[in-house]
């Protein structure tokens, strides 16, 4: 059989195209921002993960512009041997003292940083206990570290427990979850999760690529906002949701981090962040830490449209973070009001199945501390209509 057919045969994309309802690859044509000019139309964008609005700081823009002219586009190689730059160093220690632990390390991008870590700490003969709806990283991250895999219902605690329950005490075991689920927008219930894993011996790694930034009272993330940052061994996270930038981290004991940073296929066999990224995510950060008031203007922003769509009949998941979803129930229904919230000047973004069950898709919204009550009422106001037509 020709190995191609596969992608012969693959025509759903192009059905929806040709409905002239494909809701993917709009391309920007301005900066990321609450609103962006996008195919030439304006655009109020509530699909972007540019959670504290800092994509277009100027500190920020202007701290990748002197890297660039510091240190050039790239770093040509591996951290591991020609590729590492001051700036990282600097990045890391950063990092680590942000999120209160011994050591840092960082990475090319947000998925490498789940691959690096979990196929590092985990091998054969060891057990990794995951929520179902945990990030597709993780789940390719497993399956590279050849250690067995176990999923537990999301945020199902009883199960987790009979589930920690029948792994044999000779076994390593590791809890992984996501602090922020990406798609639900739901928290971690890691209170229980950490106590679970000090009765039965586990260690636990949380990604918090949709936590930092959003939750804390300093924005550093579910840890924080649950009191437990002395609790969770192994913290990930991205560089290019809050910190407006691209790459990704961890945050562990030192000897952790070491152990890593000398064991990591993905982290040893890739290149570097570049200056300019490296430069950005550093200069974010320091914005974070200098006005964690952005933090409270995100919650504010959330909550203002949170209540003016459930005040107007849409029917939203009931979050606490800026993560807002919106229930279609079917695909097609999902691209039609996609396609006519575009057409409306409104930018979201469809989960459709195989991402969820059949018959659960849903409309994806997130904010961002930048979002102005005005804004966020015109874009509320437009999807009212197109929601009330649908």
């Amino acid at each position: 059989m020709d190995l191609f057919r596969k992608c012969f045969e693959f025509t759903k994309a192009q059905e929806v195209i040709d409905m002239e309802l494909y809701p993917f690859f709009h391309a920007l044509e301005s900066r990321q921002d609450t609103i962006v000019t996008m195919e030439g139309h304006r655009i109020i964008m509530i699909g972007s993960n540019n959670y504290l609005g800092l994509t277009s700081h100027p500190e920020v823009v202007e701290a990748a512009r002197k890297a660039l002219e510091q240190y050039g586009t790239g770093c040509s190689g591996s951290r591991y041997l020609n590729g590492t730059l001051v700036l990282h160093l600097e990045l890391e220690k950063e990092m680590a003292e942000f999120i209160r632990k011994e050591a840092a390390l960082t990475f090319s991008t947000g998925f490498q940083t789940n691959l690096g870590i979990i196929s590092a700490i985990a091998g054969r003969g060891d057990v990794i206990l995951c929520d179902k709806e945990n990030h597709a990283s993780i789940y390719d991250a497993c399956r590279l570290s050849f250690a067995s895999l176990v999923r537990y219902k999301h945020n199902d605690m009883e199960e987790l427990e009979k589930l920690l329950g029948e792994v044999p005490d000779e076994k390593g075991k590791l809890i992984v979850t996501d602090g922020v689920f990406s798609m639900g927008g739901d928290i971690a219930n890691l209170p229980r999760i950490v106590e679970l894993a000090k009765k039965y011996g586990a260690r636990v790694m949380v990604d918090d690529a949709h936590g930092l930034g959003v939750l804390g009272a300093n924005g550093r993330g579910t840890a924080e906002h649950f009191g437990l940052e002395d609790d969770v061994d192994i913290i990930m996270g991205t560089f290019s949701k809050s910190l407006a930038s691209l790459g990704g981290y961890m945050a562990a004991s030192e000897k952790v981090v070491g152990f890593v940073k000398h064991h990591s296929r993905p982290f040893i066999f890739s290149a570097s962040i570049p200056p300019s990224n490296a430069a950005a995510a550093l200069a974010a950060l320091r914005v974070l830490k200098r006005e964690p008031q952005r933090v409270r203007a995100l919650t504010a922003a959330a909550d203002h449209m949170r209540d003016g769509l459930r005040k107007n009949g849409i029917p939203v998941h009931e979050t606490k973070t800026p993560i807002i979803p919106i229930t279609t129930y079917e695909d097609m229904r999902t691209f039609l009001i996609c396609r006519q919230l575009f057409d409306a000047g409104v930018y979201v973004n469809p989960v459709i199945s195989p991402a969820v069950p059949q018959g659960q898709s849903m409309i994806r919204t997130s904010y961002m501390a930048t979002h102005t009550p005005e804004v966020l009422d015109e874009a509320i106001a437009i999807m009212t209509r197109v929601f009330s037509q649908n």
